[in-house]
């Protein structure tokens, strides 16, 4: 006999929820956790209960509990603030108060039903028609409570990190196979944007939950507590495949970055690695940038560390301007103020002495090497899972106090934490070239340039490109890439070196003089003798006097 309460019908035999002679469309999931509530209304049920009798016991995200609620909730008219049918019980569980016209059932009866497969099929509790959530907030990022603390009255506050949500890829190819690649691919980028300890990235169950609907990502942005919403598709045709993504800011609904992937269905899995790793390079930048644009717009008075960091970050990227390079290392030292721990913090301190020494701006070099120790150890301390800490300590340590072998060491293991943070390739690069391996250096510039080819760093990856075809007396490709350096940044030091000692030695003696004519007016004092002050821990020294030998040829005083 079925369950009726106000104009509700719950047939538990034909699995039917109806409103009158309505038909409610309602998953299976979500219709066994209504039934269970129903049947025992007599008393208070708890998250453990809802588990083992709707999902048999499986492991079941406190998100996917509380978005399965809620869709009960909406299935009979009811909300989570008015709670007229479904009440949360404090730290308890919940109760069906609805008053029911049916005999009474067995106390926590189990919910069974012969003729279904409950949850077998992959993938089939997060398919489900849910239209809204009241709430949004993953437990995942919250403390857990004891019983359905997820359930709140208002949507998430935004994380003080950017925080982003992957949503499920479109299958555009009507070819059910495709499904799974589909699954994988937004799977695979949550996994790889995990890695980066700056962004919140909201779990693959919370996000799942908007499979096989239609989504506006401002209500996305508001369900779960995100700025950054990032959609997908895919679509097959022959034996190749396009895969579209982009960017969008919740807040505005407008986009941050869009871009398409085209390739061969021969190695799927394969295909499936190289989009991932170009998505996760194109957007972790993109979203600092949006990010720091938004940092900007905070009144001073409001700023807490990260937003202070971000600032930081907007000036150290003015790489050539020394008081943007000092105002940097004040507003990472305020964030690490703030925030002693904030690992990152301390790598991008250690960078602002770096890119002092590049430009000639250090005074007193022995206070520089002690600070530079002293940010390094506390970012390896602090940041040992941090991949963007440790390759720009490690950076720094090798470049300002000459410990080529721990820097290294310490950017090889940003590289293993990460695969996808184009600066560690870009430091990396720099790393190889320091021990004389220009071929290496080639390869980890070219992966930091194919992961993010719009970086603020670009420079530095072309000029060092530039450097490593130089070494292996390939001036012509080491002045093609030096002129490239310049379009980003024109008076960027290394790249006017190199520009200059790499045309006087390909024969083109005007263009070399013109690069060190500008790169006296940048730097007056600079000369041969003192030109070590500069450059890198470079351990062959055929490297280093190849490099002497063009800048004297394009007419660097000694």
């Amino acid at each position: 006999m079925p369950f009726l309460f106000e104009d509700y019908c719950l047939d538990a035999n034909r699995r039917e929820l109806k409103r009158g002679s309505e038909l409610i469309p309602i998953g299976p999931k979500v219709f066994d956790l209504l039934l269970f509530l129903v049947q025992n209304r007599e008393q208070v049920v708890t998250r453990d209960d809802l588990l083992e009798a709707v999902w048999q016991g499986r492991i079941v995200s406190e998100s996917t509990l509380t978005s399965h609620v809620n869709a009960v909730r909406k299935a009979i008219g009811d909300t989570g603030k008015e709670q007229r049918l479904i009440r949360t019980v404090s730290r308890r569980g919940l109760r069906f108060v609805g008053k029911i016209i049916e005999e009474e059932m067995p106390a926590l009866a189990s919910v069974t039903d012969p003729g279904t497969d409950l949850g077998v099929q992959h993938g089939k509790d997060i398919q489900e028609p849910i239209r809204t959530f009241e709430v949004g907030a993953p437990t995942e990022t919250r403390e857990a409570a004891p019983v359905l603390a997820a359930e709140a009255e208002s949507p998430p506050p935004l994380p003080d990190r950017p925080s982003i949500a992957v949503l499920p890829f479109q299958n555009m190819s009507g070819d059910v196979e495709q499904e799974y690649f589909a699954d994988g691919m937004a799977e695979d980028i949550i996994t790889a944007l995990s890695r980066f300890k700056a962004p919140f990235v909201i779990a693959r169950n919370s996000s799942f939950t908007y499979k096989a609907r239609a989504v506006d990502v401002k209500q996305v942005g508001r369900e779960l507590g995100v700025r950054y919403v990032l959609e997908g598709s895919v679509r097959k045709a022959a034996n190749r495949v396009r895969i579209t993504g982009q960017l969008v800011d919740t807040a505005t609904g407008a986009h941050i970055w869009a871009d398409r992937f085209d390739g061969e269905l021969g190695d799927i899995f394969d295909l499936q690695d190289q989009v991932t790793e170009s998505v996760v390079g194109a957007i972790a930048p993109a979203v600092e940038k949006a990010e720091i644009e938004r940092a900007k717009r905070k009144p001073t008075t409001s700023l807490d560390a990260y937003a202070l960091y971000l600032r930081g970050l907007a000036r150290l990227h003015q790489f050539g301007n020394r008081q943007a390079n000092d105002e940097a290392l004040r507003l990472f030292n305020r964030a690490i103020e703030l925030d002693p721990e904030f690992a990152t913090a301390y790598g991008r301190a250690a960078s602002c002495y770096l890119i002092a020494r590049i430009n000639g701006w250090i005074p007193d070099i022995a206070n520089a090497i002690a600070e530079v120790k002293k940010l390094t150890q506390r970012a390896v301390e602090l940041g040992k899972d941090d991949a963007i800490a440790l390759s720009a300590g490690g950076n720094a340590l090798a470049f300002v106090v000459g410990d080529l072998g721990v820097g290294a060491g310490l950017v090889d293991r940003a590289l293993a934490l990460n695969s996808n943070l184009a600066e560690a390739w870009n430091f990396g690069g720099w790393v190889k070239l320091w021990l004389g391996e220009p071929e290496s250096a080639i390869e980890r510039f070219a992966r930091a340039i194919r992961l993010s080819p719009l970086d603020p760093w670009l420079m530095g990856m072309r000029a060092g490109t530039a450097y490593a075809h130089f070494f292996l007396e390939r001036y012509d490709e080491a002045a093609s890439w030096a002129a490239m350096a310049l379009q980003c940044s024109p008076d960027y030091r290394p790249g006017l070196r190199i520009t200059a000692a790499s045309n006087a030695m390909a024969g083109r003696p005007e263009q070399a003089r013109k690069a060190v004519a500008r790169l006296r007016e940048l730097s007056p004092t600079l000369r041969l003798s003192n030109l070590k002050d500069v450059l890198g821990p470079y351990r062959r020294a055929e490297d280093v006097a190849r490099y002497e030998e063009g800048l004297r040829q394009a007419g660097l005083p000694e």
